[in-house]
């Protein structure tokens, strides 16, 4: 008999039409003066002040997402072995990461008030990409010292911790290369009652990181039943509807867009440059969904307002 999984996003689309994510975590974090300076980044607060990756994760419900996305995506086995930590100990640690979420989301649901006309919201347990353990930038080129099967048994180890941490689903999120998807492919296939989505960096709006045409990824990707959205995030917003267009003309998957708030990075002086509206955000998010974007939320340097304007300009039209 073959294994069925559940859908956790259909119960959103058939209430509201869509589904809103949180913002970024690790600069929100940075936002609110925490220092990241380490290769580590987010998983060096989830070892030290894991009340505030808590707290971000409160703030997002309140500001309306409705999933919010684990603080497990620089939390590696190697990475935090290389701090110090046992195998089981950073095993341990990758589980609550995903726990810190839940024991939110269940904090915010256990108000009655917050479950007037919402959903009891997800957890999405992010599965980073091998450039977030190299910590080198390598997650925005997609350019590795490891080939497809050995994406494969990296990933392998954390994937089986995550896929059985209570996690409504799976987010692997800022997918570099064609070769680390194939081998997320791989690992989906393998636990068919995992649902998850896959999430690509893009460098324009064709291609992404590391130069392969997002159409073809998309394709790569459609024989996979337990996949129940793909798309693009961490990308500059400018890109996002012609990626949009790329992914749909390639799959009829569910569109997930959650783009960075459009600030750029300079990594001499580790500062971003620019500035970020919330409420511009808010306003082009409702251009995304025009177009048939169904998960619509930010990644870095959007944080809860961000998500308050998505949830404000999106209107979700309740059908119940």
């Amino acid at each position: 008999m073959t294994q069925q999984f559940t859908n956790p996003i259909e119960p959103f689309l058939a209430y509201q039409n869509v589904l809103i994510l949180d913002g970024g975590l690790a600069t929100e974090l940075e936002a609110r003066h925490h220092n990241l300076n380490d290769p580590l980044w987010s998983a060096k607060i989830l070892l030290e002040q894991p009340e505030a990756i808590r707290q971000v994760h409160s703030d997002y419900l309140w500001a309306g997402a409705d999933c919010i996305i684990s603080a497990s995506y620089q939390a590696s086995l190697p990475g935090l072995m290389a701090r110090g930590l046992s195998e089981a100990d950073a095993a341990n640690l990758i589980r609550f990461a995903v726990q810190l979420a839940i024991e939110a989301r269940d904090q915010f649901w256990a108000v009655m008030a917050n479950r007037r006309g919402r959903l009891r919201p997800l957890v999405a347990a992010s599965v980073g990409p091998y450039g977030a353990y190299l910590a080198d930038g390598s997650e925005y080129t997609g350019i590795y010292d490891l080939d497809e099967a050995g994406l494969l048994a990296w990933h392998r180890p954390r994937w089986e911790i995550l896929a059985n941490s209570g996690a409504d689903l799976l987010a692997c999120e800022t997918i570099p290369s064609l070769a680390e998807a194939n081998a997320l492919r791989q690992l989906l296939l393998e636990t068919p009652t995992v649902p998850a989505w896959i999430s690509f960096a893009c460098q324009d709006g064709r291609h992404i990181s590391d130069g392969t045409p997002l159409a073809d990824c998309v394709q790569r990707l459609n024989d996979v039943p337990n996949l129940v959205a793909v798309g693009i995030n961490c990308t500059p917003p400018r890109f996002v509807p012609e990626l949009i267009t790329a992914v749909q003309a390639h799959t009829d998957k569910l569109v997930i867009v959650y783009p960075n708030s459009g600030e750029l990075y300079d990594p001499d002086s580790k500062t971003w440059l620019g500035q970020s509206n919330p409420a511009e955000f808010g306003t082009i998010s409702r251009e995304w969904r025009k177009m048939g974007a169904l998960l619509v939320g930010g990644c870095c340097r959007t944080g809860p307002e961000h998500i308050r304007q998505i949830r404000d300009r999106t209107r979700p039209t309740l059908k119940t």
